[in-house]
Protein backbone atom coordinates (compact mmCIF):
# COMPACT_ATOMS: atom_id res chain seq x y z
CA UNK A 1 0.00 0.00 0.00
CA UNK A 2 1.14 3.65 -0.51
CA UNK A 3 2.54 5.35 1.93
CA UNK A 4 3.38 8.51 0.45
CA UNK A 5 1.21 11.53 -1.05
CA UNK A 6 3.22 10.72 -4.50
CA UNK A 7 3.18 7.17 -4.26
CA UNK A 8 -0.83 7.41 -3.63
CA UNK A 9 -1.15 9.37 -7.18
CA UNK A 10 1.22 7.11 -8.75
CA UNK A 11 -1.05 3.77 -7.38
CA UNK A 12 -4.33 5.76 -8.95
CA UNK A 13 -2.44 7.21 -12.41
CA UNK A 14 -1.58 3.06 -12.44
CA UNK A 15 -5.19 2.12 -11.94
CA UNK A 16 -6.48 4.42 -14.68
CA UNK A 17 -3.56 3.45 -17.54
CA UNK A 18 -4.04 -0.23 -16.57
CA UNK A 19 -8.15 -0.07 -17.28
CA UNK A 20 -7.12 1.55 -20.73
CA UNK A 21 -4.57 -0.71 -21.93
CA UNK A 22 -7.20 -3.64 -20.85
CA UNK A 23 -9.81 -1.76 -22.95
CA UNK A 24 -7.34 -1.02 -26.35
CA UNK A 25 -6.28 -4.92 -26.22
CA UNK A 26 -9.36 -5.88 -26.18
CA UNK A 27 -10.26 -3.88 -29.12
CA UNK A 28 -7.18 -5.55 -30.69
CA UNK A 29 -7.82 -9.09 -29.94
CA UNK A 30 -11.61 -8.63 -30.65
CA UNK A 31 -10.95 -7.10 -34.27
CA UNK A 32 -7.96 -10.23 -34.71
CA UNK A 33 -11.24 -12.74 -33.73
CA UNK A 34 -13.32 -11.43 -36.10
CA UNK A 35 -10.71 -11.13 -38.91
CA UNK A 36 -10.05 -14.94 -37.70
CA UNK A 37 -14.07 -16.00 -38.25
CA UNK A 38 -14.29 -14.51 -41.45
CA UNK A 39 -11.18 -16.73 -42.55
CA UNK A 40 -13.11 -19.77 -41.27
CA UNK A 41 -16.40 -19.08 -42.46
CA UNK A 42 -14.59 -18.80 -46.08
CA UNK A 43 -16.29 -15.76 -47.13
CA UNK A 44 -13.16 -14.18 -48.69
CA UNK A 45 -14.78 -10.85 -48.78
CA UNK A 46 -15.72 -10.07 -45.62
CA UNK A 47 -12.23 -10.95 -44.50
CA UNK A 48 -10.82 -8.51 -46.53
CA UNK A 49 -13.22 -6.05 -44.99
CA UNK A 50 -12.88 -7.31 -41.49
CA UNK A 51 -8.51 -6.95 -42.04
CA UNK A 52 -8.90 -3.44 -43.29
CA UNK A 53 -10.95 -2.38 -40.11
CA UNK A 54 -8.56 -4.31 -37.85
CA UNK A 55 -5.51 -3.53 -39.37
CA UNK A 56 -5.35 0.17 -37.83
CA UNK A 57 -6.76 -1.25 -34.50
CA UNK A 58 -3.73 -3.43 -34.55
CA UNK A 59 -1.12 -0.76 -35.94
CA UNK A 60 -2.52 1.69 -33.12
CA UNK A 61 -1.80 -1.02 -30.23
CA UNK A 62 1.66 -0.96 -31.30
CA UNK A 63 1.91 3.15 -31.17
CA UNK A 64 0.27 2.66 -27.72
CA UNK A 65 3.04 0.04 -26.50
CA UNK A 66 -0.03 -2.59 -26.14
CA UNK A 67 1.86 -4.63 -28.89
CA UNK A 68 5.38 -4.21 -30.03
CA UNK A 69 5.71 -2.90 -33.20
CA UNK A 70 7.09 -6.17 -34.64
CA UNK A 71 4.58 -8.82 -33.24
CA UNK A 72 1.66 -5.90 -34.80
CA UNK A 73 3.39 -5.95 -38.11
CA UNK A 74 3.73 -9.78 -38.16
CA UNK A 75 -0.09 -10.51 -37.34
CA UNK A 76 -1.15 -8.34 -39.74
CA UNK A 77 0.87 -10.25 -42.21
CA UNK A 78 0.27 -13.47 -41.08
CA UNK A 79 -3.53 -12.68 -41.54
CA UNK A 80 -3.45 -11.07 -44.78
CA UNK A 81 -1.15 -14.16 -46.31
CA UNK A 82 -3.77 -15.81 -45.06
CA UNK A 83 -6.65 -14.08 -46.90
CA UNK A 84 -4.53 -14.11 -49.95
CA UNK A 85 -4.22 -17.93 -49.74
CA UNK A 86 -7.78 -18.41 -49.66
CA UNK A 87 -9.43 -19.59 -52.71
Amino acid sequence: MANHKSAEKRARQTERRTAVNTARRSRVRGSVKKVEEAIASGDKKAAQDALRAAQPEIQRGATKRIVTKNAASRRVSRLSARIKAMA
